[in-house]
């Protein structure tokens, strides 16, 4: 048996109703003994309603996009960063022939501060196997046993059941052995181009860059989330860089809609899974 107060949160009026009524004229609420059945039967309704409403979440409507307000990018696109070092403006930095600055013909358009946009290539093509075998084997023996002992053992043997006696007291023999053996293959082949945001620019010159992508088809939204830090001098000419030249690298590729939700077990079955012991 469960007993429940019989004041019940405001929020909840259909739990307050099911438990019991409010107390009257200020008196202490008398508490409500409730059988364990029932409180049962409401803890299973709450996990089936919260995982209904996990799936109504886009129920006949498509997935909706991630929005990109107050995000890193947002902030570094909207906000220029103060100047590290003040540099005193020269006539010649406007010349018509020639200008130092990075929009001119012969500039470094490379991304280099915050706000800058580069490329991120992904190409990943790998394959591994590891395979693994391990062997356990043990055995042991012990005997123990009074034969003699300034006569005691014959004396205690008189008075031990038929049968029984000290010098064969203790024997006992153990045997153990494990055998395992374990093989993991994998192939991924991934070839993705995003471009990326420069969201910060160490001290030290290395540059941290974010970079998100999202492509809907139908009812189902792909993304790609990639982040790191980049040195400016792994940057190419195309103002491009490599995914195995990102220190710190996080990639992620995924989706959400109908088709993942069909791809994944059910919350019961996971629960399941993660309570059983076999």
């Amino acid at each position: 048996m469960a007993i429940i107060p019989q004041t019940a949160p405001a929020s909840y009026p259909v739990l307050a109703r099911a438990i019991g009524r409010e107390g009257a004229c200020g008196t202490a609420p008398v508490p409500h003994i409730v059988p364990r059945r029932t409180t049962v039967r409401l803890g299973l309704l709450s996990v089936l309603a919260l995982s209904a409403c996990a799936q109504a979440a886009h129920l006949g409507r498509p997935p909706v996009f991630n929005s990109v307000d107050g995000s890193f990018t947002h902030h570094a696109l909207y906000n220029t960063p103060l100047p590290e070092v003040t540099e005193v403006r020269r006539a010649t930095d406007d010349a018509s022939l020639w200008s130092a600055s990075q929009r001119s013909l012969l500039g470094d358009r490379r991304a280099s501060r915050q706000g800058d946009i580069l490329t991120v290539v992904i190409e990943i093509d790998e394959s591994a196997s590891i395979s693994n075998t391990t062997g356990r084997s043990r055995e042991g023996s012990t005997t123990a046993g009074l034969p003699q002992l300034l006569g005691l053992p014959q004396v205690l043997n008189r008075r031990l059941p038929a049968g029984a006696s000290l010098a064969e007291a203790v024997q006992a023999q153990g045997a153990t052995a494990f055998t395992g053996t374990g093989t993991v293959e994998r192939n991924e082949e991934l070839t993705l181009r995003v471009a990326a945001t420069v969201v910060e620019r160490l001290p030290n010159g290395v540059m941290r860059l974010e970079g998100s992508q999202e492509v809907r088809v139908n009812n189902e939204l792909r993304e790609l989330l990639v982040t790191g830090y980049v040195r400016a001098e792994d940057i190419s000419r195309r103002n491009e860089i490599t995914y195995d030249k990102i220190a710190g690298a996080r990639i992620s590729y995924g989706g959400r809609g109908h088709i993942s939700d069909m791809q994944q077990p059910r919350l019961g079955q996971q629960f399941i899974d993660m309570i059983s012991p076999f």
